[in-house]
């Protein structure tokens, strides 16, 4: 999924629409509740907001500068942009909660 950090400064019209359930205890995702489709997913801590590119207009110039979880991803999964490349186990580390 190509997505997009949005920060904590987000704001949503049609609240009414959007189904949020706790996908583990340090994140959260968001569908629409009429069609389905992904909205959000944000980190509880920071309260930061990662959304899908799609949700968007096309003229936004966005930057595209790391992928993660690049230690999963299909052999055939290649981008022409040279990114940072962040590992399943960094991006828990950064973002998960100690456990105990």
């Amino acid at each position: 999924m190509l997505a997009v950090d949005c920060g904590t400064d987000v704001l949503f019209e049609g609240r009414e629409n959007i189904a949020e359930y706790n996908s583990s205890e340090w994140a959260e995702r968001a569908f629409c509740n009429k069609c389905g489709s992904h909205l959000y997913y944000r980190l509880k801590e920071s309260n930061q907001y990662i959304m899908p590119v799609g949700l968007f207009d096309t003229d936004i110039p966005f930057v595209f500068d790391h992928q993660i979880f690049i230690d999963s991803k299909p052999s055939y999964y290649h981008f022409g942009n040279k990114t940072k490349e962040i590992t399943g186990e960094e991006v828990f580390a950064q973002y998960a909660p100690p456990e105990g």
